[in-house]
């Protein structure tokens, strides 16, 4: 462990490892905005919580609230099924493939995995940008990747 101190936003003392803390929650703040809140929260309208008679013992248990609301608003059918993606419980494991030919439900079935596409490239730049950031403060010996 390095014993070389540095002083970030006000603070000082620091050793590497909180420097590195520090610098990613200001990143993380600088990154964050509205249209995070917005994916995270249509992230988590779409677990299937909501309980449903009826499927068959194949399909997912439940729906989500976005599901129930899109396919209410958007009634519209279309000509060909469309491949969605379904998980269960925000799980990689459980991810399957589902056509449809509800529009509702297409929408409804694509909005979080474009929320986890958005999501994952802001921790992605958060942790770039942090990385560089800190390498560009520290002294050679307690950079990260050379």
């Amino acid at each position: 462990m390095s014993v070389n101190t540095y002083r970030f936003n006000g603070r000082s003392n620091l050793s590497p490892p909180e420097l590195f803390m520090y610098i990613a929650l200001d990143q993380t703040k600088q990154q964050l905005g509205f249209a995070d809140l917005a994916a995270a929260a249509t992230w988590l309208l779409s677990d299937n919580d909501v309980p449903v008679s009826g499927k068959m013992k194949t399909a997912s248990e439940g729906t989500s609230v976005m599901s129930l609301f899109l396919r209410n608003v958007i009634k519209k059918k279309t000509s060909i099924r469309l491949p969605t993606l379904t998980w269960k419980s925000f799980s990689a494991k459980g991810v399957k493939i589902i056509y449809t030919r509800s529009l509702g439900a297409f929408i409804g079935r694509t909005i979080p995995v474009v929320d986890v596409v958005f999501l994952g490239y802001d921790a992605a730049m958060i942790v770039y940008r942090s990385v560089f950031r800190y390498n560009g403060i520290v002294k050679p010996e307690d950079r990260i990747l050379g």
